[in-house]
């Protein structure tokens, strides 16, 4: 497995310092936030490979403030032009997924309508992902959405694409479920992994190796549906500064791919 790291929480000032820093650190690939213009990608690009760092992925950000599922379609149209600029962002620089939070569950949305709406507008995504090879993955967030792993593998099943698949965030799930359960029922459907540290006991954060996670599970199980992609760090470790920080995360991961 390859041991990957958020853009944002790199030490540096600039984007060279950033993905430099990624190298030096021990990180084999960075995710990217989406990149508004071609000058950007460029230049992630450029810092990317002369450090000899991977892309894999991008996180698309539109689902937050306009999700798929919301009733107006003007906002709906607001959030496939954010996932239009992540493809434009992942062709750029090399990257075969982005990252996308399907649905919102509101007061005024229901779960129905979460799962028609998104699904719709995902159908008609995919034909421009696939054309140039890019999957759309979905993942498990606090949306209230896709509850349980027997839904999600059926969401996922129902495009009937190999250009749409699960995102899974390990930390994520210690709210309401076990990661290693997840990880065998989504098996082959795993296309890209976020691991975070949370305490379910007090429901809160914590650094990799402090919370609740059962690490020689999860990557027993990993291992067990033949997952041997990118592990994507999403959070801070511990120490007084983004260098130290990401120097403690680098080193927790290492002890967890050991298991």
């Amino acid at each position: 497995m390859q041991k990957g790291i958020c853009y944002g929480f790199l030490p540096g000032t600039t984007v060279e310092e950033k993905f430099a820093q990624a190298a030096a650190l021990g990180f084999a690939c960075v995710e990217v936030p989406t990149l508004a213009t071609a000058a950007d990608r460029q230049q992630y690009r450029a810092a990317a490979a002369a450090a000899g760092i991977c892309i894999p992925s991008v996180m698309n950000q539109a689902h937050w403030s306009a999700p798929l599922s919301d009733a107006d379609p003007a906002v709906r149209a607001k959030s496939v032009e954010g996932m239009m600029a992540s493809l434009a962002t992942a062709e750029a620089l090399g990257a075969n997924t982005v990252l996308l939070v399907p649905a919102v569950v509101k007061p005024d949305v229901t779960y129905e309508q979460a799962w028609e709406r998104s699904h719709e507008e995902i159908s008609r995504m995919l034909p421009a992902y696939a054309e140039k090879r890019v999957t759309i993955a979905v993942e498990n967030v606090w949306n209230r959405f896709l509850l349980s792993p027997i839904e999600f593998c059926h969401y996922v099943d129902s495009f009937s694409s190999p250009w749409l698949g699960a995102y899974f965030d390990v930390g994520n799930i210690l709210a309401y479920g076990y990661p290693e359960h997840w990880i065998m029922s989504l098996g082959k459907r795993l296309k890209k992994v976020h691991i975070k540290g949370f305490d379910s006991g007090k429901h809160a954060w914590t650094s990799l190796l402090k919370g609740t996670v059962n690490w020689p599970a999860v990557m027993t199980a990993f291992r067990a549906v033949g997952y041997d992609g990118v592990i994507t760090a999403e959070l801070r470790g511990e120490g007084e500064d983004a260098a130290a920080q990401a120097r403690n995360v680098s080193a927790d991961m290492d002890t967890i791919l050991a298991m």
